[in-house]
């Protein structure tokens, strides 16, 4: 009789495939778990009627419980979020075990950390976190907060599409969990560390800590400094009102010019000018200096 034994790859291949939920009776086949976090996991699956490769949550929970009501709760807001920026839902169901599913949009692309290793230019990245904001106010403007913004979350597409991930923590105006902790520390606003209720001001906190982290820190320029102080102040009511003020100040830095958050010197806007216009600058000192040397050589030849 011959023996044969099975690679460690092989082994925890089939290991894998074994706690794999069971999909029999249902129009998707699962081919590998993409991420597993505190709801359930992901799995990337082929939708075997439309022949196109989905996303897959399923929830870690049993029937009726907290973390089943989360996931569903998350795919009821992504229904409603129809935003270039957002991934879309494409069905919810359940496996015959009762556990809860959804299926969305197979994104292909990196995480923003990822994408980043191999960007220098501070205006690429500023494009990037725009994008973003403009998502984050889209679901602002339906009623909806994330509450955990991070770079973690937030994906560059195959073709450049910026897509905010992770909605499994969001709430919708006058819900929300009460005296529960939810977010990722370092990014979410101080009410959220205090378990306190949250408005869509939460969120342009974590957007500010993103923006800080995206700019370096205490490395950045002083006016995108100014604005990432002034999305995380510690009170509500002295951030920007919107993610869409937020990411306008972003928006006017790019272009050049003066940004609400920050009173410039004397200095700073004489510099930010000169930047600003520096071509027409060097055109119009070129064109004295030529006329200055012309003048000169017509009066040493009288």
């Amino acid at each position: 009789m011959t023996v044969t034994f099975l690679s460690d790859d092989v082994m925890s291949r089939l290991q894998a495939v074994a706690t794999w939920p069971n999909f029999d009776g249902l129009r998707y086949t699962i081919i590998d778990e993409i991420g597993r976090g505190g709801m359930g996991a992901v799995y990337r699956g082929l939708d075997d009627v439309l022949g196109r490769e989905v996303a897959i949550k399923v929830s870690n929970g049993v029937p009726g419980a907290e973390l089943e009501r989360r996931l569903n709760d998350e795919a009821r807001i992504l229904a409603t979020l129809e935003h270039p920026g957002i991934v879309p839902v494409h069905d919810v169901g359940r496996l015959a075990d009762g556990r809860l599913f959804y299926v969305m949009k197979r994104v292909r692309g990196a995480t923003l950390p990822e994408h980043l290793a191999g960007v220098t230019s501070l205006s690429e990245k500023l494009g990037i976190f725009e994008r973003v904001c403009d998502a984050v106010n889209f679901a602002h403007a339906h009623g909806v907060v994330h509450r955990d913004l991070k770079p973690d979350n937030i994906m560059i597409g195959e073709f450049g599409e910026v897509l905010v991930m992770d909605w499994g923590i969001a709430q919708t105006a006058g819900s929300g969990d009460r005296d529960i902790v939810l977010g990722t520390r370092g990014f979410m606003a101080p009410e959220q560390e205090r378990a306190e209720s949250t408005d869509a001001r939460a969120d342009v906190y974590s957007l500010g800590a993103v923006l800080s982290w995206l700019c370096g820190g205490s490395g950045a320029p002083r006016p995108l400094g100014a604005i990432s102080a002034r999305a995380m102040a510690a009170e509500p009511s002295s951030r920007y009102s919107t993610a869409l003020a937020l990411s306008s100040d972003v928006a006017r830095f790019r272009a050049g010019h003066a940004v609400d958050a920050h009173r410039e010197s004397l200095l700073e806007r004489t510099g930010r000018f000169a930047r600003t216009y520096r071509t027409a600058i060097i055109l119009v000192a070129a064109y004295l200096v030529m006329r200055i040397l012309a003048a000169y050589f017509s009066g040493a030849r009288s």
